[in-house]
C-alpha cells in the first residue's frame, strides 16, 4: 500500500526527536495523562503505533498498549526499544485490521486519519474501533481543523510553518477534501530535501457522523490535551467518542 511506501526506513528514522518536537515532555505528558485516565483502569489500542512515541510512556503509566501499525520500518524503530512481549504490535491496516484482546480505549493520534484518503475508509476505520471495544468504551482521536479560511479566492496553498530550517506548504483539492502536505528541510545551501504525505481532510461534524454510523457518541471535545475550550478559532481538537453502555467493570 501507498502509506507503507510513504513511511519507509528513511522516513521512520526521521521521525524520532527524542525530548524535542512531538517528543518533548511538554506535548506528551498531558496526552498521557489523558489517555490513561479515559482507559478507566483498562487495556488501550492504538492505531498507527508508530514508533511507540505515544505508546511507550502510555504502557510506563500502567495502561497495558496494544498497536496496530502498516508501516514495517516503523515497526523495526520501535522493536529497537521495545520487544512484542511488552507492547504486541500487530501488522495491518487500521482501518480494517482486528486484534484479540479486551480494550477500553482505542485512539489515534497527530493527524493520522487523515492518512485515508476516502471517506469509505474512515468511516471503516470508525467501525473498526467500535468491533475492539465493549459497551461504554471510548475511540479518541487527535485531529486538525482544515485551514480553508486561510486561502484567498483562486489560491490553493496555505504555509503551516516556516522556520530557519523547515517549511511546510499545505496544497487543497477542496472539491475532494484533499490536502498535499510538502514538508521542506534545508540548511544553508541550496539544496533542499521533500517529504510528501497525501491527506484526506475531516471537518469536525463530518467526523461526528462518521462516529454516529459506528455506534458512538461524542462525549466531549478539547482544543488540546489539556482540556482546553475548543472554539471556533481552534487550529486542532481532541474528541472522545463513546460506545453507548456503562464502561465494563474493572
Amino acid at each position: 500500500m501507498w502509506q507503507d511506501r510513504i513511511w519507509d526506513a528513511e522516513t521512520a528514522q526521521r521521525y524520532d526527536t527524542p525530548g524535542e518536537g512531538m517528543f518533548a515532555p511538554e506535548v506528551l505528558e498531558p496526552t498521557v495523562a489523558a489517555l490513561a485516565s479515559w482507559a478507566e483502569g483498562g487495556a488501550a489500542l492504538e492505531f498507527a503505533v508508530g514508533t511507540g512515541r505515544v505508546a511507550l510512556p502510555l504502557a510506563a503509566a500502567g495502561v497495558p498498549v496494544t498497536g496496530i501499525e502498516l508501516s514495517t520500518a516503523m515497526l523495526d524503530r520501535l522493536r529497537a526499544k521495545a520487544p512484542q512481549e511488552s507492547l504486541p504490535v500487530v501488522v495491518g491496516d487500521m482501518a480494517r485490521t482486528f486484534v484479540t484482546g479486551d480494550f477500553t480505549l482505542v485512539y489515534l493520534v497527530f493527524n493520522t486519519i487523515s492518512n485515508l484518503v476516502t471517506q469509505a475508509e474512515q468511516v471503516a476505520c470508525f467501525h473498526n474501533a467500535a468491533r475492539h471495544l465493549a459497551p461504554g468504551g471510548r475511540f479518541v482521536i487527535e485531529l486538525w481543523v482544515p485551514e480553508l479560511r486561510r486561502l484567498p479566492p483562486g489560491i490553493a496553498a496555505t504555509v503551516g510553518r516556516s522556520d530557519p530550517d523547515y517549511l511546510l506548504v499545505d496544497t487543497y483539492d477542496t472539491l475532494h477534501q484533499h490536502v498535499v502536505s510538502h514538508h521542506f528541510t534545508f540548511d544553508d545551501t541550496s539544496v533542499a530535501e521533500l517529504f510528501r504525505s497525501p491527506h484526506r481532510y475531516i471537518w469536525p461534524a463530518e467526523l461526528d457522523l462518521m462516529a454516529q454510523l459506528a455506534g458512538f457518541e461524542l462525549e466531549s471535545r478539547h482544543a488540546d490535551w489539556s482540556g482546553s475550550e475548543f472554539t471556533a478559532d481552534s487550529s486542532s481538537h481532541v474528541s472522545v467518542y463513546r460506545l453507548p453502555g456503562p464502561p465494563p467493570a474493572r
